[in-house]
C-alpha cells in the first residue's frame, strides 16, 4: 500500500498509524486525502492553550507544519521532503473542545523546492484562524 493509500485508509479515523509521534500526539482525524491535498480535524485539548484560554500560537504553528509535512508524505516521493521555512499569519482563535479543521494544498511543486499552504478553519469553516505556507526541499539520496 503506498504512503497516500495509507493516508486514505483512515478517513473518518484518528490517523494512528502516523511515522510522526508528534502527529499521534497531535491525534489528528483524517476528513480526506489527495495527493498534494489533505484535510485533517483536530479538537483543541487543554494542553494546547495559552493563559488566556485560546489555542496557543505555537500549537497551530505546529499543526501547519505537521500535516504540511503529511502532505508531502501523500506525494508518495522516495526522498524526505524537509521545511526550509514556514510563515503563519494569525486571524482568529479556538477554545478548548472546539474542533478545527487544517486544509493544505500544494502551490507550486518543482524538482527541488515545493511550496505548500495549510489553512486552520473553525468546524464549519466560517471562522479562518490561521494561514500558513511553507517552503520544503527536497534532499536526494
Amino acid at each position: 500500500m503506498d504512503k497516500l493509500e495509507i493516508l486514505r485508509s483512515f478517513t473518518g479515523k484518528e490517523f494512528s498509524a502516523s511515522p510522526s509521534p508528534f502527529m499521534r500526539w497531535l491525534n489528528p482525524v483524517v476528513l480526506s486525502a489527495e495527493e498534494g491535498e489533505i484535510a485533517f480535524q483536530y479538537t483543541v485539548r487543554e494542553e494546547w492553550l495559552n493563559p488566556m484560554g485560546n489555542l496557543h500560537g505555537g500549537v497551530t504553528a505546529a499543526i501547519i507544519d505537521d500535516i504540511i509535512g503529511a502532505t508531502m508524505f501523500s506525494l508518495n516521493e522516495k526522498n524526505f521532503i524537509v521545511t526550509v521555512n514556514n510563515s503563519i499569519d494569525y486571524f482568529s482563535t479556538a477554545k478548548e473542545n472546539d474542533h478545527i479543521i487544517a486544509e493544505t494544498k500544494i502551490i507550486k511543486r518543482g524538482k527541488q523546492f515545493v511550496n505548500a499552504q495549510c489553512e486552520i478553519w473553525n468546524a464549519d469553516r466560517t471562522r479562518l484562524i490561521a494561514r500558513g505556507t511553507s517552503n520544503l526541499f527536497k534532499i536526494n539520496d
